[in-house]
């Protein structure tokens, strides 16, 4: 964990910034100040809190219900800013979006962007995300309707992506598999897993005993 020792408070007036990080995605997802009570608090609960010079010290999520739990908190180089990797319960940012940077701080995390949109068609936060321009209900939404078409879609979109492999069609092959790449993610919605269930596994798996 965090050595305090290791921070200059001094350059900042007492404080040090603290760039949020999500643990999962590598997603920054807020930049904020925190001053040594606030870092201490964050190491004792194993949450995130800031200080703001407006509001004084905060607990991230303590109203919102959005909380960051800590995975790992490091120093940088001068000792004057933070790393924090979190789990986040929810948005980061007051404006209800994940990110205080916005959907296109998130373009690196395309197939998260990806994976949050498909868990609002299948939680049908409004009819708009769940219907198209016409009123019927969306491709996505009626992936997770209908278990058979989710199932016959993932194997078409394989097959197509073998094919495109086995003629060595760079363009087709990315695009095939973008599409195959969809469909697996909302299968595994379906079933009631997600994108980030999939990143832990793997991340679970980086420098394990190879097979």
């Amino acid at each position: 964990m965090l050595d305090l020792d290791q921070l200059d408070f001094t350059k900042g007036g007492g404080l040090v910034t603290v760039v949020t990080q999500d643990a999962v995605s590598g997603a920054v997802l807020m930049v904020a100040h925190a001053d040594q009570d606030a870092l201490e608090r964050t190491i004792e609960t194993g949450e995130m809190h800031y200080r703001s010079r407006t509001r004084g010290l905060w607990h991230k999520g303590a109203t919102s219900g959005n909380l960051q739990r800590i995975v790992s908190l490091e120093a940088d180089c001068d000792g004057d800013a933070v790393l924090a990797r979190v789990h986040s319960d929810g948005p980061a940012c007051h404006t209800g979006a994940r990110s205080c940077f916005g959907v296109r701080a998130l373009a690196a995390d395309a197939l998260g962007v990806l994976d949050a949109t498909i868990d609002q068609r299948a939680k049908g936060a409004s009819s708009t995300e769940s219907t198209d321009a016409s009123g019927k209900p969306s491709y996505t939404r009626r992936l997770l309707d209908d278990r058979n078409l989710r199932l016959k879609k993932i194997g078409e979109e394989g097959a197509e992506l073998v094919t495109a492999c086995a003629d060595e069609d760079v363009p087709r092959a990315v695009d095939e598999c973008a599409d195959l790449f969809f469909h697996a993610l909302v299968a595994l919605r379906a079933t009631g897993g997600s994108l980030g269930d999939v990143r832990r596994a793997l991340a679970a798996r980086v420098g394990a005993p190879r097979r």
